[in-house]
């Protein structure tokens, strides 16, 4: 299962990387829905879409659907990471999200982090 399995396999940076950008596309995505259900949890929602593609990726290494060793504990870790780092981007870039207010004339005065 984890024979030659290196923490620092070429591997490990692309499961980070494919379930980042799977966190951020679907997070984006939720967040243009007309469903307000869906809008409210845009992380949630790219985070889980990411969590199952990267368990159904390990299931079919697993099963042999892929040239690999088989399932790996350490391809997981690094799919949580990729996870982690997008969630960490997304909930940073909506809290520093700016918002432009204007004032009584309908002037824009100034720029409000929110």
């Amino acid at each position: 299962m984890e024979n030659g399995d290196e923490w620092l396999a070429p591997d490990k940076l692309q499961h980070i990387l494919f379930c980042f950008s799977i966190t951020i596309i679907f997070s984006l995505l939720a967040s243009l829905t007309r469903y307000s259900f869906l809008r409210r949890r845009t992380i949630w929602f790219g985070s889980i879409v990411s969590l199952s593609a990267g368990a159904a990726k390990e299931v079919a290494d697993e099963l042999g659907f892929f040239k690999s060793a088989g399932a790996s504990a350490k391809d997981a870790v690094a799919d949580l990471l990729g996870i982690l780092l997008a969630v960490l981007v997304l909930s940073l870039t909506k809290s520093l999200s700016l918002r432009i207010k204007p004032d009584q004339s309908g002037q824009i005065r100034g720029v409000e982090i929110v």
